[in-house]
């Protein structure tokens, strides 16, 4: 089995995108505002668009639609103390993200 870098690169760039660029006021607000789940979607993927116009489209669409969901999840379960599900969410909305990256990464031919 060859080693997939480019595979391995978007892993870092998905971790940079989502939590190292996103600002105290987006995690607070995009669970409530479609405006500021925007503005986190867009700087999310900013960083893609160096893979071609339309893999960052797709990156930026897909992300906004799991977050829209996820985000909201995670609220609640934080609120309601619930730190096990609240977690676990966390981890499925990641497990997501990547497996959309790895689809998205193969459906525009970004993968040797």
């Amino acid at each position: 089995m060859m080693f997939d870098y480019e595979m391995l690169l978007m892993i870092w760039i998905h971790w940079a995108a989502d939590f190292l660029f996103q600002t105290d006021q987006m995690a607070i607000n995009k669970s409530s505002s479609n405006i500021w789940l925007g503005i986190h979607c867009l700087v999310y993927s900013l960083p893609f668009f160096l893979f071609g116009f339309w893999f960052g489209v797709y990156m930026g669409v897909s992300h906004f639609i799991v977050d829209y969901i996820t985000s909201r999840g995670t609220t609640k379960l934080w609120l309601a103390g619930k730190r096990h599900w609240f977690f676990t969410l966390i981890g499925f909305d990641q497990a997501i993200h990547l497996t959309l990256i790895f689809l998205g990464m193969n459906y525009f031919h970004i993968i040797n």
